[in-house]
């Protein structure tokens, strides 16, 4: 898997100890991992670049977990973004209040690194299933990610491996407008920089393959916002 298809998992907490070693334990496991002591950095790194998980701590200095977890889920741009919500607090009622805010999951301290990595898969298999090696259907057309081969009307396409992860991008959320900047990001990597104008040539080649053994082109171009599928 390239580094631009690897998952980036947001750790927010303060305990350094426990930090370093979920960031190891993640970056073992293949994912991309960035890190905040707080809630403040927290809220800034994910509006340089939302993240495709968060793992964030309950009791955090200045701005509390819960609270991060409200302000995301109330923004447009972040809401679909899953929340492991990381606590001491055991009770039912903490778990609940969490869930509720709009954590996607809760997991109490002390925990188990592999559980808590299974849980991280187990909502990527939901947002993000490509990154996961998960197979996605499209109409005629299937992907199956952990092979790396595409299939439509049951017949095997040649693609090239930038094609593949904008048609695995294009199939996670089959509909969803994707502006170029945001195909860049996802496809290309934030940390490389690539002409928008590279986007609408790949899309063509896309387009190519996809229909190489006939059928209609399932890429939509959206005046002025971007491409879809379907």
């Amino acid at each position: 898997m390239s580094p631009s298809e690897r998952p980036t998992v947001l750790i927010v907490e303060d305990e350094p100890a426990q930090r370093e070693v979920l960031a190891y334990n993640l970056q073992a496991e293949g994912f991309r991992v960035s890190k905040a002591e707080n809630g403040e950095e927290a809220l800034l790194l994910v509006e340089e670049q939302a993240p495709d998980i968060i793992v964030l701590d309950w009791m955090l200095p200045s701005v509390s977990g819960i609270e991060i977890c409200r302000r995301l889920k109330t923004r447009a741009e972040t809401r679909g973004v899953p929340i492991i919500m990381l606590s001491a607090r055991s009770e039912e009622v903490d778990r609940v209040r969490g869930l509720e805010t709009g954590a996607d999951d809760y997991v109490v301290k002390p925990y188990s690194v592999v559980e808590l990595l299974a849980r991280v898969r187990a909502q990527l298999r939901r947002t993000r299933p490509a990154t996961v090696g998960q197979r996605l259907e499209f109409e005629d057309i299937l992907l199956d990610a952990e092979t790396h081969k595409v299939f439509r009307s049951e017949k095997p396409l040649k693609l090239g491996p930038t094609e593949f992860r904008l048609l695995s991008t294009f199939m996670e959320k089959p509909g969803r407008v994707w502006s170029r900047e945001q195909l860049l990001d996802r496809v290309w990597g934030r940390d490389i920089y690539v002409d928008t104008r590279t986007v609408d040539v790949h899309i063509g080649r896309l387009r190519k393959a996809l229909c190489q053994h006939g059928g209609p082109d399932p890429v939509r171009t959206v005046r002025g916002a971007g491409y879809a599928l379907g």
